[in-house]
């Protein structure tokens, strides 16, 4: 939205409805690892990282019929503020940290106003479908509390 680049281009995942033949665990198996891991802390995209490399799971949709954070709703394990806000404020915070120390530097400035800006855009959309609930309001002093 703020680059000037015109699309998303790289590699794409695979196709597929099936399980694969070479893989030994079964939709229960996937599902309790998934459960496992949210318990030690773990986000979703660490977790799925953590089953294709650890237990060479390919795709947990493909085998359970339903992606990580819906297992994770399920079993009410899922965070109050979803992922992409949580990595955006953390993101926010370190930046506002920079700010400090270099109050001239005003790349970064320009860069803290598109991580708030999407921030904002995100929690808009995250109000509306009832993912946040909607007295929740982004703060960046609050924020810099929550992150540390």
């Amino acid at each position: 939205m703020h680059t000037s680049s015109k699309g998303k281009s790289g590699s794409k995942k695979p196709s597929s409805t099936t399980a694969p033949s070479w893989l030994k665990l079964k939709k229960d198996e996937v599902e309790t690892l998934v459960v496992k891991l949210a318990k030690k802390g773990y986000q979703t995209g660490y977790i799925g990282s953590v089953l294709r490399d650890s237990y060479g799971v390919p795709d947990v949709k493909v085998i359970v019929g339903k992606s990580i954070s819906q297992i994770l709703i399920e079993n009410k394990l899922s965070p109050e503020v979803p992922e992409d806000i949580q990595n955006l404020i953390k993101r926010a915070v370190t930046v506002r940290k920079h700010m400090d120390a270099n109050k001239k530097d005003m790349a970064s400035k320009r860069g803290l106003q598109l991580i708030e800006s999407k921030i904002r855009r995100l929690e808009k959309y995250y109000k509306t479908s009832g993912k946040l609930p909607k007295q929740w309001k982004y703060n960046p002093e609050k924020a810099r509390l929550l992150v540390g």
